[in-house]
């Protein structure tokens, strides 16, 4: 074989590879945009007036709207800190209204390690915890000697137990929840560093039940306030 058909034949197999990754480039970007449009009307089942207002942060998408006559937030994360075995798709729902609570107080199961979705690791002050809370949860707050209505919240911690859960926020603006969606295919992930959710798609239910738990939880508090003022 000549030097010119050598070299011929790399140009050749090299142009196939190229081609060949922008093809794989062009698929997943479709794959990535159905996925996100049968999230949304997902999403619209629940929330009807929902809005995606994300910012453009890769691997993040926010939506807005109303529930039940309540501001609501329902956000999708992709965690791929270097410190995690596997990047992992987080659910984070939030009721975005007024919380009779002098500080933040912040529940996290099992903190091992940082997050993209919360400033749990910020909060200056852990809180011992009131009998009830979960082994595996730690509590911080941004206030030192904040009175924060323990007793009130760990009745309404029914979602702790299934291991999903990962976070409860609870701050004057608002509730929200983070939820384990799901974690990165390992073989794909493996091979060729993309993260991959099989079957990690947004199930209206979910949503409804963690908007639910979030609202619910507020009533409880500020009734509690109000019959104590």
């Amino acid at each position: 074989m000549s030097e010119v058909t050598s070299v011929l034949i790399a140009g050749a197999i090299a142009l196939a590879l190229v081609l060949h990754l922008a093809w794989l480039a062009r698929a997943s970007r479709g794959r990535a945009s159905a996925a996100l449009a049968i999230e949304e009307a997902n999403i619209r089942t629940v929330i009807s007036d929902a809005v995606d207002v994300s910012d453009g942060t890769a691997g993040i998408v926010t939506w807005e709207g109303s529930w039940n006559g309540r501001r609501a937030q329902v956000r999708t994360i992709v965690d791929t800190l270097a410190t995690r075995k596997l990047p992992v798709r987080w659910l984070s729902v939030s009721i975005i209204e007024n919380v009779a609570i002098p500080a933040t107080f912040d529940m996290m199961m099992r903190p091992g390690s940082p997050t993209t979705f919360s400033n749990f690791d910020h909060l200056q002050h852990t809180l011992p915890k009131a009998p009830g809370f979960p082994a595996e949860a730690v509590l911080r707050t941004d206030v030192r000697g904040a009175r924060l209505p323990q007793g009130l919240i760990v009745g309404h911690l029914e979602l702790f137990s299934e291991g999903r859960a990962k976070e409860l926020l609870i701050t004057p603006k608002g509730v929200r929840i983070v939820w384990l969606l799901a974690e990165a295919e390992r073989a794909r992930y493996g091979v060729f560093r993309q993260a991959e959710f099989a079957g990690a798609t947004l199930d209206p239910a979910l949503i409804e039940t963690l908007l639910t738990s979030a609202s619910t939880l507020r009533d409880a508090i500020n009734r509690a306030e109000r019959q104590a003022a």
